[in-house]
């Protein structure tokens, strides 16, 4: 039997993560958090309420839904299934809700741990970036049971604008491939267009206030476009992380059969963005490859 979420257990508080755990504690469930850096785990507690601990293990223990939000798929098996991961201590009827971005293989795994002590499990990446995640404005695509969902529901709403249930479990991560095959193209055309409207001599930021207003326009372009003119690229998502992700749905691309050549050119742009020392930088940083 599922039991009502009143106590939450979060494991991962980075930059989405952090703000992610600090909604659902202003809503007012009992938060139990988890970090590999207990120096952040114990600031949230200092600013969140709830209490830290030393292991995913120790923080799911008497949880009624785990959450992860961490690195890769790697990560994800180290906080959940391996001697210290959150499984072994999550009880029957508990529900466990991956939100990292990761292969959609890894939630077919989970799916099948869980089954085996009788927990419920969706995949649920999420998109909207740093941002959405403090403004509670995410973008959720899961995968999995629909009583799962829907039980999962009220609290998932607390940081998100949108929230769907995709399909079966793996259903969330391939939307999630679609999303970030999607983003890779636009941040290269709109990259593209300012390169080309510089050196034609027009102003940049005249075109992009004509331009976003039609058919070309998109979140890429109004959220972007200013930080991309002014050649600051020291925030948002990180291009490590999207060719992590990339890399994904590359990998899932030659198992399905799909061909996705802009996607692979893109992700070769990024790698030259990585050379350029630019790991870190935001995925708009495609731009700097052009000369600003």
């Amino acid at each position: 039997m599922s039991q009502t979420i009143t106590t939450v257990a979060f494991v991962g508080l980075g930059v989405m993560g952090y703000p992610m755990a600090g909604h659902l504690a202003r809503a007012g469930l009992t938060l139990r958090v988890y970090n590999r850096s207990s120096d952040k785990a114990i600031h949230w507690v200092s600013k969140y309420g709830g209490s830290h601990h030393a292991t995913p293990r120790e923080a799911a223990e008497g949880a009624d839904l785990v959450l992860i939000c961490v690195g890769n798929d790697d990560d994800v098996r180290q906080v959940t299934t391996s001697e210290h991961g959150a499984l072994n201590s999550m009880s029957e009827g508990s529900l466990l809700i991956d939100h990292t971005t990761a292969s959609a293989e890894l939630a077919k795994e989970l799916e099948s741990a869980c089954r085996e002590r009788d927990v419920g499990f969706l995949d649920a990446p999420v998109s909207g970036g740093q941002q959405g995640a403090e403004n509670g404005a995410l973008t959720i695509m899961c995968g999995g049971d629909n009583n799962d969902f829907l039980r999962a529901e009220p609290v998932l709403c607390h940081y998100a604008r949108a929230l769907n249930l995709m399909g079966p479990v793996g259903s969330g991560q391939l939307t999630k491939m679609v999303n970030q095959i999607c983003i890779g193209g636009l941040v290269q055309a709109l990259s593209e267009g300012l390169h080309f409207a510089e050196q034609a001599g027009l102003d940049q930021q005249r075109v992009i206030e004509v331009i976003s207003q039609g058919a070309a326009g998109s979140w890429q372009m109004d959220n972007r476009h200013a930080t991309m003119i002014a050649g600051n690229y020291d925030h948002g998502f990180a291009v490590d992380w999207m060719r992590k992700d990339l890399g994904i749905c590359l990998a899932q691309a030659r198992k399905l059969g799909a061909s996705l050549p802009v996607t692979a050119l893109v992700d070769q742009f990024y790698a030259d963005v990585q050379a350029m020392g630019g790991g870190r930088w935001d995925t708009s940083s495609l731009r700097k490859r052009l000369g600003y």
